[in-house]
């Protein structure tokens, strides 16, 4: 279907503007050299090419078939095709599962007939397929060919026809090679992990740009960028949806059922793909991947024209993944002999307006830091007021890389935005492999995100697990019921007994000793405090008999209803710093791992980080470190570093026991107190829900 020899145009037509005449347009401009076969119920003839009256009337076992007519003829196209032994159809309309039930039905009959037939599917409702590296254009959407001619290309994969076409349009006019553009609709049988697939083999393409708003096929798309990262080519994603809004926008548009959208982003991003936020994101990165075929190591260094710029580069990196190592030894000595008392050996470095009046300084500054190896790429912010400063700034600048080489990354970010540029200047700069920018935000934006990037081998450095031999029971798990699970999963809790009356209580605390909590147990009371169902402190057994009576009373008048299965009586734990273990198992995405800090700080401050279930404890500890509240964690004014580690181990655990119980839809150990280094942690309140 993407590399067809032989097509047929269905729909044909030599109506101007029409879908089945704009795609043979292309054919023709791309100068298609395979068999073409026109289908057109009303024409016997389209440009001197005689037509058939139905795909029934096809040939057999032509490659590719595109179904440029209305909805209502779909289904006995589709039919034709399927009896003639077509390949693959391409099916552009729209008014199919994105509507409602009548187009859902519509779409599950065609790709029932297609897989009976072993016939692949794109679309309905998409813009096709442009393949750039043999020159077939499978769209009604106009186009031009421009071939890779020897350069890297980029493969697109777009949910949306729309976004296809707009990332052509901003990628060719930056001279960036395109190898396939796939618009892939509503995805009836064959969607994106397919076509992921061809690229990841396809020997033209080394990045992939995707735009998805509903992956349907999650663990088969995570082991593919594994896949394409193990393969050197980089995925970058733009995947809408993180609001209601635009879930619901999605339904409608592509028949697409959102999932979590939070526990997406996580998994993909430890799976070793690119997450971006905007289409300039997605451009700006695939520009960079493509004309930097290895990731630059390093810090960054920043040579502009401009000392507020400068600030505004540090107030960026505080708060992003980027790093300005500041100059050292002998590249700081080499910054420093600049301009004495003018320019100072920083990072970034700022040239001042002495550039205007030796344009040669460029070079000189450039040199120490592409020759010291703490730099991984070089970024040349530079104001470009007007061409005449245009012209005096950027001759010596291109003249210096291309005598540098230069040897690591280097990519020019101006600062003027709309002001007049030469083109010759940015092709001479996208000649040497120098990426050109016209903002610096962007720039920055773009690079940060590249240093955030993730190797994915983090996301299996745990073993995998089997599914458990028994099932949890289905429902609610009280706190009770839920420790013992997690106690034999290696989860530390305190000592505790479920008591039935007070003389079990009282018998409990004999074996655990005074001080203790009581708190209420019901698999419908999952928020016990707020009905009087949990008392502190207990330190002797008038307090017991007291603490025993009112926490019965309090529920009585709160929950009339509630049927106690009894009471914990558990050792009260000494004061620590409180987190929260959460572990779940997404329906699409599968098994996930959530900490943070615990307790009021939860819902106040949201500081949490979502990662994969069974990523290794030295993993989990580096992600408690990037909690907003890490300094709490690791020793803050005197106080003690606490036991990173252990809480790290407890949490893998979590994470290898939900993963063997896929029933499992949520469990929730908050808080989990943690003390000083070397005194481990333990758990103070869980919660199982299992489907």
């Amino acid at each position: 279907m993407l590399r067809p020899r032989s097509i047929a145009v269905v729909g044909a037509s030599a109506t101007p503007g029409a879908l089945g005449q704009s795609l043979l347009a292309n054919l023709e401009r791309f100068a298609y050299r395979g068999d073409l076969h026109l289908v057109s119920a009303t024409r016997s003839e389209i440009g001197g090419r005689p037509c058939l009256k139905s795909t029934f009337e096809l040939p057999e076992g032509v490659d590719c078939a595109t179904l440029a007519i209305p909805r209502a003829g779909i289904l006995e196209a589709v039919q034709g095709c399927a009896a003639r032994g077509v390949g693959g159809v391409i099916i552009y309309a729209a008014g199919f599962a994105e509507t409602g039930p009548e187009g859902q039905r519509l779409q599950v009959e065609i790709a029932r007939i297609a897989r009976d037939r072993g016939m692949a599917v794109s679309g309905p409702n998409c813009l096709g397929h442009i393949n750039y590296v043999d020159g077939i254009p499978l769209t009604f959407s106009s186009c031009a060919p421009v071939p890779l001619a020897g350069r890297r290309g980029i493969g697109i994969v777009s949910q949306s026809g729309a976004m296809a076409t707009v990332f052509r349009a901003a990628l060719h006019p930056r001279d960036i090679a395109i190898s396939h553009s796939i618009s892939t609709g509503n995805e009836a049988l064959n969607g994106t992990e397919d076509f992921l697939d061809f690229l990841i083999e396809d020997e033209a393409t080394h990045v992939i740009l995707m735009l998805v708003e509903q992956f349907r096929q999650p663990q088969r798309f995570l082991a593919a960028a594994r896949r394409a990262h193990a393969a050197g080519k980089p995925i970058v994603l733009l995947h809408p949806g993180r609001s209601a809004a635009a879930q619901a926008s999605a339904k409608t548009h592509t028949g697409a059922l959102s999932g979590d959208y939070e526990v997406m982003r996580a998994l993909v991003a430890h799976a070793g793909v690119v997450l971006v936020d905007t289409l300039e994101e997605l451009h700006d990165l695939g520009e960079l991947m493509i004309r930097w075929p290895s990731r630059p190591r390093g810090g960054v260094a920043v040579i502009s024209d401009s000392g507020a710029f400068k600030a505004m580069v540090l107030d960026f990196c505080e708060h992003s993944d980027l790093e300005v190592p500041e100059p050292a030894g002998t590249t700081k000595d080499s910054l420093a002999a600049l301009a004495p008392d003018l320019i100072l050996p920083t990072n970034p470095l700022d040239v001042t307006a002495q550039s205007l009046v030796d344009p040669d300084l460029y070079r000189r500054a450039m040199k120490p830091f592409l020759d010291d190896p703490r730099y991984g790429s070089v970024v040349l912010c530079v104001v470009l007021s007007s061409p005449t400063h245009s012209q005096r700034k950027m001759a010596p600048i291109i003249n210096a890389l291309t005598d540098f080489g230069p040897p690591k990354p280097v990519v020019f970010a101006m600062m003027g935005e709309d002001s007049e540029v030469a083109p010759e200047i940015t092709a001479q700069l996208r000649n040497l492999g120098v990426p050109f920018f016209r903002s610096p935000e962007r720039t920055l934006r773009a690079l940060a995100k590249l240093a955030a990037l993730r190797p994915p081998q983090a996301a299996l450095s745990a073993p995998l697990v089997a599914p458990a031999d028994e099932r949890l029971p289905s429902g609610v798990m009280p706190e009770y019921a839920a420790k013992k699970v997690l106690t034999a999963a290696g989860i530390p809790i305190p000592r505790a007994a479920l008591a039935r009356d007070l003389g079990d209580a009282q018998r409990a605390v004999a074996q655990i000793g005074y001080p203790v909590v009581l708190k209420a147990q019901s698999a419908a009371l999952s928020h016990k405090s707020d009905v009087g169902g949990v008392a502190l402190g207990i330190a002797d057994e008038a307090s017991l008999a007291a603490a025993w009576g009112k926490l019965h009373a309090d529920i009585a008048r709160a929950r009339a209803d509630l049927n106690l299965e009894g009471v914990l009586v558990e050792a009260m734990a000494r004061p620590g710093v409180e987190l929260i273990l959460g572990a779940r198992n997404d329906p699409d995405w599968g098994p996930s791992l959530t900490i943070g800090l615990g307790g009021v700080w939860t819902e106040a401050l949201r500081d949490v980080r979502l990662m994969p279930a069974l990523l290794a404890p030295a993993a989990i500890a580096d992600e408690f470190r990037k909690l907003k509240g890490a300094l709490l964690l690791t020793g803050y004014r005197g106080r003690p570093a606490l036991d990173i580690d252990a809480a790290a181990e407890i949490a893998a655990k979590l994470g290898q026991f939900v993963s063997a119980h896929p029933e499992i839809a949520e469990i929730d150990i908050n808080p989990l107190v943690v003390y000083p280094k070397g005194e481990g942690v333990i758990a103070i309140d869980a919660l199982i829900v299992a489907r």
